[in-house]
């Protein structure tokens, strides 16, 4: 469910949805209270790492991305590979994108959704 994640992370979790981001909260003003059709969790414990938001239905990763990004390539590679390993996909945002263009933002999340639930299904028809 967490994916093995510490209390620590647990932790900083909390206090990071206490705190967060500009384009994070305009993000999740659109995301909370299932009104994408989807329930995603903020500020997601998961391993060594936290995910800004996180849909358990769907195993479906969103991150933004600000300025510390540019500095964090290697980090930020690894850890999407953890990710991704673990059987989730993510899409990424930059804040600017989210601030400036939250509704390109909300349509390609809808698309992403959209694309997740057609392959679950499929796959579901195929093993019955």
């Amino acid at each position: 469910m967490f994916f093995e994640a510490s209390p620590d992370i647990f932790r900083f979790a909390h206090w990071l949805r206490n705190n967060m981001t500009q384009a994070e909260t305009l993000l999740w003003t659109e995301l909370r209270n299932n009104q994408m059709g989807i329930r995603f969790k903020a500020q997601h414990p998961m391993m060594n790492y936290i995910v800004d938001f996180y849909s358990y239905k769907l195993k479906l990763v969103i991150e933004l991305d600000g300025p510390i990004h540019n500095f964090k390539i290697s980090y930020d590679t690894e850890r999407k590979q953890n990710i991704e390993n673990a059987g989730n996909s993510i899409i990424r945002f930059p804040n600017e994108q989210v601030i400036n263009n939250l509704n390109e933002v909300l349509d390609t999340i809808r698309f992403k959704i959209v694309e997740i639930q057609s392959k679950q299904s499929s796959s579901k028809s195929v093993k019955n």
